[in-house]
């Protein structure tokens, strides 16, 4: 692990996954605590997490990376959703400290892969996701984003995005152009759609499901089945969120959850 310190943040690093690609990262607050890992949904990188990052960094020290193909991070082909979970992997090792292990939160697909992380046995503790997307009707919209992107039309699969509010980060278009390959990445880690009940139902941590009161009606029904297929999982609603959900409203959140976490955990310690 090469940390380099600056200005924005508190430091900038790189580690290497299994297959030597190289994952960038950001790092924010100070102290030796549980770090709270921030993985980005859909043509996100560190820097879309910088906002609720310097939030959270308030009581937590604060990890965002570029997932592979973002940012400054390498893209080792070919694609695999392993890949990407032996990714966040090496990064909860690499900040982890002592305890080898780290809290996450993920945004949309980046929910779906914190998830299927932890049931793949990446050790991480408390995990708070903010709308996965799961369901038909989210499966619909990536079927025409493949589609469009198989064949090669990549502008017009990000205006397909831009045009149907699916969340996408303010960032200048040349920057979310150079990122819609990782479209494909993303659907791969959300599967057909369905939400994988077997799969979470693995899921040992604490888990915190999240979505927005103005959101569509379906993207709750899809967060109270992941939290009910979850064996430690809770639910919530923000009222007068949608699915660009504002960091202020959404960073209380995550840290009563992981006050709560620790809590429980210092009890059954006796710490």
């Amino acid at each position: 692990m090469d940390e380099e310190k600056t200005t924005v943040c508190a430091a900038r690093g790189l580690v290497r996954s299994p297959d030597g690609t190289r994952i960038a990262y950001e790092r924010y607050g100070d102290g030796d605590g549980t770090p709270v890992i921030l993985v980005s949904g859909a043509l996100g990188t560190a820097g879309s997490e910088r906002v609720l990052a310097g939030l959270l960094a308030r009581r937590f020290p604060v990890v965002a990376y570029d997932r592979r193909g973002r940012g400054a991070s390498g893209d080792n082909g070919p694609y695999a959703v392993e890949r990407e979970i032996a990714d966040l992997a090496a990064l909860v090792d690499a900040v982890g400290g002592t305890a080898g292990t780290a809290a996450v939160h993920g945004t949309a697909c980046g929910g779906a892969l914190a998830l299927a992380a932890a049931a793949a046995g990446v050790p991480v503790g408390p995990v708070s996701v903010y709308e996965p997307p799961y369901g038909s009707e989210a499966a619909e919209r990536r079927g025409r984003v493949r589609a469009l992107l198989d064949r090669g039309r990549r502008g017009e699969a990000l205006d397909l995005l831009l045009g149907e509010g699916a969340g996408v980060p303010a960032q200048p278009r040349p920057v979310l152009e150079a990122l819609t390959h990782t479209l494909a990445y993303d659907d791969a880690v959300v599967g057909d759609g369905s939400v994988p009940a077997a799969r979470l139902g693995r899921v040992h941590a604490r888990v915190l499901v999240v979505d927005g009161g103005a959101s569509p009606s379906w993207t709750r029904r899809v967060a109270r089945t992941v939290a009910a297929a979850v064996p430690r999982g809770r639910h919530r609603t923000l009222t007068g969120q949608t699915h660009q959900v504002a960091p202020h409203v959404l960073a209380p959140v995550i840290e009563d959850f992981l006050e709560d976490c620790l809590a429980d955990e210092a009890a059954a310690t006796g710490t």
